[in-house]
């Protein structure tokens, strides 16, 4: 008897393949990463822990990788590629054919795997819609709900114990709102709330609107606070600072300079600060309050922000970090930034400090 014909498989679909794996996938190749958020974090395709590597596992891009400290990046089947075959794409193929049980299927049975793929894709873009909706509602809901005004309350007390007086500015920054009361929900990735004993309590808040490239709001930042004396610090718990919903190319802004004008709307002659925290920000903003100042939230961030076209001159307030992948990341973002024809500069506060805070409160490493 003749064995039936296989039906040829392309590249294009094997790699829509590993993608709706793509959560598997990474834990097999990458078995020493960690969870952190919808990416799996590891330190190179060597498989060490670490910050440099990340792998998409949801969203939109499931699959999709960077490793952040070579620049080297793909889809599913190039991080097969990479991490096992020394960037041999042809053994890859054949490896990923053996891993997905599809290397000796009949036209029939290959099909019926074709549809079962299309449908659970289908299905988990559904969930993952739903559930980034869902949080973008919370995200909104808990920033309306927090005062617009925060003179005297405990963000207020905050900043000043971080040496920065927003009565210096004139004005607040709006995108920085004081919560009295939010739970704290922080828990080991795949993990218990119970792993932290501080899950479920709550605290005052400092909450900040991310906003994306449109000008909508899309995710919340958190930072958590305690008093402490007369004054207020970040909350002893294992995350004081938490986003919540997707911020993936969103900034915080934090100061309108001198202009006052909103980010889409900025002159072109503004000089716009790019730093990655929030205090930081408001540091180089109270001695620099004609600067748009904005806060990319991470440095990995920093890489995907959007910014209007006629904004040219800018300058990233980096922290003093010697780690190579920290370099590295910020290199990247500022080689994009040129790339789009700007003028980037990176500013740091004297080496014997931390960073633009820790300058400003005159605290050395």
């Amino acid at each position: 008897m003749t064995a039936p014909a296989r039906t040829p498989i392309d590249i294009a679909e094997v790699v829509h393949m590993l993608s709706a794996r793509a959560d598997v996938l990474a834990r097999e190749l990458l078995p020493n990463g960690r969870l952190d958020g919808r990416e799996w974090r590891c330190g190179s395709l060597d498989g060490e822990p670490g910050q440099s590597l990340a792998v998409h596992i949801g969203g939109t891009r499931p699959g999709v990788w960077c490793d952040f400290s070579t620049g080297e990046s793909g889809d599913a089947l190039d991080l097969v590629a990479a991490a096992l075959f020394g960037n041999d794409k042809r053994a890859a193929f054949r490896w990923a054919l053996g891993w997905l049980g599809i290397e000796r299927l009949d036209p029939a049975a290959l099909d019926r795997r074709r549809r079962q793929v299309a449908a659970q894709a289908a299905k988990l873009d559904k969930r993952d819609a739903e559930a980034a909706e869902r949080k973008r509602r919370t995200a909104l809901r808990f920033f309306l709900e927090a005062e617009a005004q925060i003179a005297g309350t405990a963000v207020d007390l905050y900043l000043k114990g971080r040496a920065i007086d927003l009565g210096l500015l004139g004005r607040q920054p709006r995108a920085l709102r004081f919560h009295p009361s939010l739970t704290y929900k922080w828990r080991p990735a795949g993990g218990p709330k119970s792993a932290d004993p501080d899950a479920g309590r709550s605290f005052p808040a400092m909450v900040a609107a991310i906003m994306g490239p449109d000008g909508q709001m899309i995710s919340l930042h958190r930072t958590y606070l305690v008093q402490t004396g007369r004054g207020y610090s970040k909350a002893p718990v294992k995350e004081p600072k938490m986003t919540l919903g997707e911020f993936r190319g969103g900034l915080i802004s934090l100061w309108r300079g001198a202009s006052g004008k909103p980010l889409r709307d900025a002159p072109p002659d503004d000089t716009v600060v790019i730093a990655e925290g929030i205090e930081n920000g408001l540091s180089v903003a109270v001695k620099r309050p004609d600067c748009r100042v904005l806060a990319a939230i991470s440095l990995a961030n920093l890489a995907n922000v959007r910014l209007p076209p006629q904004l040219t001159n800018i300058v990233i307030a980096a922290d003093n970090d010697p780690a190579a992948d920290q370099v590295d990341a910020l290199n990247r973002a500022a080689w994009r930034l040129e790339d789009e024809g700007r003028s980037v500069r990176i500013a740091r506060a004297p080496a014997d400090y931390k960073d633009m805070n820790d300058w400003l409160r005159g605290i050395r490493k």
